[in-house]
């Protein structure tokens, strides 16, 4: 019982980390035509409350969770090898974020848009495209955690 509880609060901590990254994804075609003060705008009221709070949340827990999980599925190997993929791909989606979208957020949070730097379009293209990464990331991570319950109820079929 206690491992399907935490296969459940697993896929539900990747779905809903995924879920923030797909509205992320999905609204990159419109943000991308938007000017600086505009996006800059976006950037500063809309993602902070929401996306930041239950985002980081359910994105730290996603990363904890999956971990744990292939742990304690090392010696299961249908399942283990799919839930280790998964878990890796949250960790590079969380990478990404401090590596790639948190910079430019420390750097354009503070400012308006009459300090928006010259090359903010570079920092809107980073920071939009490793949201994009980001979403595929964490939907691989929902597919393999799927893949790794399908394959170890088809073995325990078959036995």
């Amino acid at each position: 019982m206690f491992l399907f509880a935490w296969r459940l609060l697993t896929l539900m901590l990747v779905a809903l980390s995924m879920s923030v990254a797909m509205a992320h994804l999905l609204e990159l075609p419109a943000k991308m035509t938007f000017d600086g003060a505009l996006w800059l705008t976006l950037l500063q009221q809309l993602y902070p409350p929401g996306f930041g709070t239950a985002g980081s949340t359910a994105e730290a827990g996603a990363v904890i969770a999956a971990v744990a999980l292939a742990f304690l599925l090392r010696h299961r190997r249908p399942a283990f090898g799919w839930t280790l993929a998964a878990a890796l791909c949250v960790l590079a989606a969380h990478a990404a974020f401090w590596i790639w979208v948190a910079p430019v957020n420390a750097a354009l949070l503070p400012l308006t848009p009459q300090t928006l730097p010259a090359d903010w379009e570079r920092l809107r293209s980073q920071w939009e495209y490793t949201h994009a990464l980001r979403a595929v990331l964490q939907g691989l991570a929902l597919a393999a955690l799927v893949v790794s319950i399908l394959r170890e109820l088809a073995a325990e079929r078959r036995a």
